[in-house]
C-alpha cells in the first residue's frame, strides 16, 4: 500500500463527500486506502459513505478524542508506507496527491512534505507553512502582518513566495495537509496526545525536525482549505481562540520549559488586553453598524483570550481527551 489518507471528521460530514470525490480521482496508479474517524460527532457520515464510497474504512468513535488521539487511532489500523493527514474541509486540486508522494520520497533526508492551501475563492492561505511558535512571533501574529512583511523570517513563510521546482524546506507544516513517511511517523511517536486540537501538528513537526528528518514545502501543487468546517457554528463562543492558546501554551511548556511557557502566557495575557483597550476605544468611532457587530465579535474573543491568560478559562485544561460544553 502507498498511501494511506487518514481524515478525522467531526460534524462535517457534508465536507467529506467532497473531499472523497476529488481524492478519488485518477491517482497515476498508487495503491491507497482512505480511512475517516468520527469523533462522535454521529452527523450521518457513515451512512453517505455507505451509499457513496462503501471502500472506505469508517471508524466511529463513541467520545471526541481531540485530532491527534483520533488520528493515531486511525493510524493503527492503516497498511500505507507514507501516511496523508488531511482535514475533511479539503479538496484536492489536479494530481497534488501522487506529486506530493513522489517528492516526498525524491527528497533528501525527508519525513514530511506539504503545499500550497488555497482559501475557498483561490487566495493563498499563508498559514499552510509556518516558523516555530515563539514568545515574539505568537504575539506578533495577524494575517495583515503576515502580508505586510512575508519575507521576515519570523513568520517562516518565505518558501510561499519563492519559486523554485524544487521542494524547499520549512519548519512547520499545517495538518490540514500533511504527508509523513511511516517509519519517521512512528520514530517520533505518532501525534502527541497532549494535545485536543491546534498545535499537534507543530508539535509533530518539531518531533520530525529534532529526529534529524527535513520537512519540505512544494508549490508544484496546492490543495483547497475551506477552513473552519468543524467550527465555523462557533464563531461567537470562541471555543477555538481559547484552546488555541492553551494548545500553544501547552506546546511551547513542552519544548521550551515552563517558564518559557508561562512567560508566553504572560505576553499573550497583555497583547490581549492591550487590544481590548483599543476596541473599546474606537468603538464609539465606528459608524457602520456592521462593522460594529464585527468589532464586538474580536472584542469578545480577545476577553476571552485575556481571561484564559489570568486562569479562569478553567475548562480549557481539561480538554485534551474530551471536548467541553459550547
Amino acid at each position: 500500500m502507498d498511501i494511506s489518507i487518514i481524515i478525522v471528521n467531526w460534524k462535517s460530514a457534508h465536507y467529506v463527500l467532497r473531499c472523497l470525490d476529488t481524492i478519488y480521482r485518477d491517482k497515476e496508479g498508487l495503491s491507497f486506502e482512505v480511512i475517516i474517524v468520527d469523533n462522535a460527532s454521529y452527523d450521518g457520515c457513515d451512512k453517505m459513505l455507505a451509499n457513496r464510497y462503501p471502500q472506505v474504512r469508517f471508524i466511529q468513535s463513541p467520545v471526541n478524542l481531540g485530532f491527534a488521539a483520533a488520528n493515531n487511532m486511525a493510524y493503527r489500523q492503516s497498511h500505507g508506507k507514507t501516511l496523508l493527514f488531511l482535514n475533511p474541509d479539503t479538496e484536492i486540486v489536479g494530481q497534488a496527491i501522487p506529486t506530493m508522494h513522489r517528492l516526498l520520497w525524491e527528497a533528501t533526508n525527508s519525513g514530511a512534505i506539504g503545499c500550497t492551501l488555497l482559501n475557498t475563492d483561490g487566495t493563498l492561505q499563508t498559514s499552510c507553512i509556518q516558523a516555530f511558535p515563539t514568545i515574539l512571533n505568537q504575539v506578533l501574529d495577524a494575517e495583515i502582518l503576515r502580508r505586510r512583511f512575508p519575507l521576515l523570517s519570523l513568520w517562516g513563510i518565505r518558501p510561499l513566495f519563492e519559486r523554485s521546482e524544487a521542494p524547499l524546506p520549512v519548519e512547520v507544516i499545517s495538518g490540514a495537509c500533511l504527508m509523513v513517511k511511516r517509519h519517521v511517523f512512528e520514530s517520533v511517536g505518532l501525534f502527541s496526545s497532549d494535545y485536543f486540537m491546534y498545535a499537534e501538528d507543530t508539535d509533530l513537526c518539531y518531533k520530525i525536525h529534532n529526529a534529524g528528518f527535513l520537512l519540505y514545502y512544494t508549490s508544484a501543487v496546492s490543495v483547497i482549505h475551506h477552513g473552519g468546517g468543524s467550527s465555523n457554528q462557533r464563531e461567537r463562543n470562541y471555543f477555538a481562540d481559547v484552546v488555541m492558546r492553551e494548545s500553544l501554551f501547552r506546546y511551547l511548556t513542552k519544548s521550551r520549559g515552563k517558564l518559557h511557557g508561562y512567560l508566553y502566557r504572560v505576553a499573550i495575557g497583555v497583547a490581549a488586553f492591550s487590544r481590548v483597550m483599543l476596541m473599546v476605544s474606537f468603538m464609539a468611532l465606528i459608524p457602520r453598524k456592521s462593522a460594529r457587530e464585527q468589532l464586538k465579535i474580536s472584542l469578545g474573543k480577545w476577553i476571552n483570550i485575556f481571561w484564559w491568560s489570568l486562569g479562569f478559562e478553567e475548562w480549557v485544561r481539561n480538554s485534551t481527551h474530551e471536548q467541553p460544553p459550547v
